[in-house]
């Protein structure tokens, strides 16, 4: 028998390879991006990805690739896709990896490694992927041709299933060419699988129609399990059937519109103590997809709760006594059907605590000087009401978590549950990709940007006409708030002033200096006419960080 192959990663002519089973999964999934750092075992990956109609794009490094693929997945509500290359691509890949896991945002990670035969004795470049990813992800699995089909169906679903997060998958060199005698997909359900309504009480625990028909000033907590049930029609029902006050947590923004009266504030960003005192002076809290890991204060309220979500209070940071557990839409309605008391809040005393809430924000603010808060009202009072925009992490993250006005969900991308700094501006930068229709704002510190400043070259050779504000104060002003509080001077904590400007001149993108609400103003008054990307350093008085935090 004469043998046609040119050696063993040569692919059979009739059957598919395990590159092409792997990039064909993801294209029937829906998958149109894949942000990746290329290396050798991935080569032929990346190209059946192309050949499959998959756009694979260049990040300037793994971290930011992730990010981007959290960034996709926030904005879209799919899962997001990320690829880097083996030893120090997949190690550089762990930050963002890490980030989609504890916001809880689908995503797909895949690494190159070594050769089959190698990888039990090589050490040049060779990391134990299980071991690295394990802990920061759903599952870390392994490519098999005898199984590639199954793999991907696996990785996909779990990404998405709740509560959603990262999964990693390692393929070694020799693979990608070899037959997959596992080449059957189909596509999987995406997203929350939830088709029945339980109910569980403490024993003696009370019905959650009487505790919530009991209460005299219930709130309801809504947090980002909400945005992925998408239940905003229902919450806006049950808010406005029992007349109560919605508080969401910063990724939530936006599942209960902050322009209806019964808006209450964003829990645990700027003026966070008004919003914790707001939760402890009422009588009973409705935690709707509330999730603990955005928490940055520990929940030390004592007032009773309904926890209202498709997975059980298994976290236990807060007590409940009962426990609505299923499609959280479904529940809200239910709650709302089962209603029959009079109204528990009036718009006049939900305006007053906005009025005191609105207050606080401004606390701190330096006549004559540029302030944080005024970037923040410049920019959203310029941009369309569609705007999708992204924060990075720092002092300024607190203020845009409370002071933006954000209509709908998905359109306020952060990590708060990582919360991990160089975010904002790849996740900018994979949300106008996936989202072309949208204008695209990202909202960084001097510090985050520095990390990841180079992306913004990868947007102008796409043409996207994203807008980088950058408050620039030349510190990290949330540490260096806490040095001080402890009397320490500012040891590394200080940032070297920076052309801006310069800086994105040489990355083919406008530029534009300002240090005054006017000159911020002009700059953002041809948002709609950008054809190319905008960076805006806006020279801010840190002052008011002091009176925030």
């Amino acid at each position: 028998m004469t043998d046609t192959q040119d050696g063993p990663d040569a692919q059979r002519s009739d059957e598919p390879s395990v590159a092409e089973v792997m990039a064909t999964s993801l294209a029937a999934a829906g998958v149109g991006h894949i942000f990746a750092y290329p290396g050798d075992p991935i080569i032929e990956f990346m190209e059946r990805s192309r050949l499959t109609g998959i756009d694979v794009v260049l990040a300037r490094r793994e971290a930011t690739a992730a990010f981007m693929a959290e960034g996709l997945a926030q904005a879209t509500g799919t899962v997001g896709v990320c690829l880097s290359t083996l030893g120090p691509g997949s190690t550089a890949l762990v930050n963002g990896v890490a980030a989609a896991h504890l916001d809880r945002v689908p995503m797909l990670a895949i690494s190159g490694q070594v050769e089959t035969a190698r990888e039990p004795y090589f050490t040049h470049q060779v990391v134990d992927h299980d071991r690295l990813f394990a802990p920061i992800t759903k599952w870390a699995g392994r490519v098999d041709p005898g199984a590639v089909g199954t793999t991907m169906r696996k990785a996909l679903r779990l990404a998405a299933a709740e509560r959603p997060g990262a999964v990693h998958l390692t393929i070694n060199g020799d693979l990608g060419k070899r037959p997959a005698t596992d080449a059957g997909f189909s596509v999987p359900p995406a997203g929350p699988a939830v088709t029945t309504l339980s109910v569980y009480r403490s024993p003696g625990g009370p019905d959650p129609a009487a505790l919530l028909a009991g209460a005299r000033r219930p709130v309801i907590l809504a947090g980002i399990g909400a945005v992925r049930a998408n239940a905003t029609e229902a919450l806006v029902r049950l808010a406005e059937t029992a007349s109560v006050p919605v508080v969401v947590a910063p990724m939530a923004k936006g599942v209960f519109p902050e322009d209806h009266p019964l808006f209450a504030g964003v829990l645990d960003m700027a003026c966070n103590q008004v919003l914790w005192d707001f939760l402890k002076a009422s009588d009973l809290i409705v935690t709707a997809g509330f999730d603990a890991v955005e928490l940055i204060k520990p929940w030390t309220v004592r007032t009773p709760v309904l926890h209202v979500d498709s997975t059980p209070n298994t976290d236990q940071i807060y007590s409940a006594e009962c426990e609505c557990v299923g499609d959280i839409g479904a529940l809200l309605d239910w709650l709302a059907d089962g209603w029959a008391g009079q109204p528990r809040w009036s718009k006049a005393e939900v305006a007053a605590h906005r009025d005191g809430l609105r207050a606080a924000y401004y606390e701190g603010r330096v006549a004559g000087r540029l302030n944080p808060t005024d970037v923040v009202d410049a920019v959203r009072a310029a941009a369309p009401r569609n705007t999708i925009a992204s924060t990075d992490v720092g002092s300024h993250k607190l203020l845009v978590g409370q002071g933006w006005t954000t209509y709908e969900p998905r359109r306020m991308l952060m990590t708060n549950g990582l919360s991990a700094m160089g975010f904002g501006v790849p996740a900018a930068i994979a949300a106008k990709i996936a989202l072309p229709e949208h204008p695209v704002i990202a909202l960084i510190g001097d510090g985050g940007f520095a990390m990841t400043a180079t992306e913004i070259r990868l947007a102008a050779s796409l043409g996207l006409p994203v807008v980088f504000v950058v408050f620039a104060d030349e510190s990290l002003n949330r540490i260096e708030l806490k040095q001080m509080a402890q009397r320490y001077p500012s040891t590394a904590t200080r940032i070297e002033p920076s052309d801006l400007v310069g800086l994105a001149a040489a990355l083919d993108c406008d530029g534009v200096r300002v240090d005054t609400a006017g000159q911020l103003e002009k700059a953002l008054s041809g948002l709609a006419g950008l054809t190319r990307p905008l960076v805006i350093e806006a020279r801010i008085d840190p002052s008011q960080y002091e009176s925030q935090f």
